[in-house]
């Protein structure tokens, strides 16, 4: 569920994306590792709205992205109260959100173009390990391209499916999976055409 880039004109709009990466680590990090009680979890829960706030985003970003994750919800939910006890499950679930919604805020207030650039200066110090920013950078951004092309194909493979009257279900997948492999392999051609190996 990775966002799109929403215009404006915010201080976190504005913001480098390098600190903006640096900073959602840091919270990352924070969210993840501290022990949790009731008020630091309603703690976490304020400041990722304040930052929704901050950012200017129209009114019904935050509850859109809580809605594209509810899979992630219902599942972590499901599962743990399996293993774990409802706080812990609890405790999680809101450490996993926090985490995907700053991760959506990053991508709704910065330009991949930006971020991406971030990315490669911030992985220059893996070169001489043999890691090549450039075509990490390169991974990535192609990565992300690709995800409105897989939303786009399973939405029209799921519309051929209602016109035919198929019931939805399963079989979707297969579909989409032989989809989107066969435009990566159009992607792969390109780039090969164009000398990137």
């Amino acid at each position: 569920m990775i966002a799109l880039y929403v215009p404006g004109r915010s201080l976190l709009h504005r913001a480098p994306a390098g600190a903006k990466l640096v900073t959602m680590f840091a919270l990352a990090l924070v969210i993840s590792l501290v022990p949790h009680t009731l008020p630091s979890l309603a703690v976490t829960a304020f400041v990722v709205v304040d930052l929704y706030i901050v950012a200017r985003l129209p009114a019904a970003t935050l509850p859109r992205q809580l809605w594209l994750a509810r899979w992630i919800i219902l599942i972590m939910v499901a599962t743990q109260l399996i293993f774990l006890t409802p706080w812990d499950a609890l405790v999680n679930t809101v450490r996993v959100v926090a985490i995907v919604l700053l991760a959506s805020l990053l991508t709704l207030t910065t330009r991949s173009e930006d971020l991406l650039a971030a990315l490669e200066t911030g992985m220059r110090p893996l070169a001489r390990f043999g890691v090549d920013p450039r075509r990490v950078g390169l991974t990535l951004s192609l990565a992300i391209a690709m995800l409105p092309v897989v939303a786009a194909i399973a939405r029209s493979v799921r519309d051929a499916e209602r016109a035919r009257g198929v019931p939805l279900g399963p079989r979707l997948v297969v579909p989409v999976i032989v989809l989107a492999l066969r435009h990566a392999d159009d992607v792969a051609d390109a780039l090969t055409a164009r000398g990137v190996d």
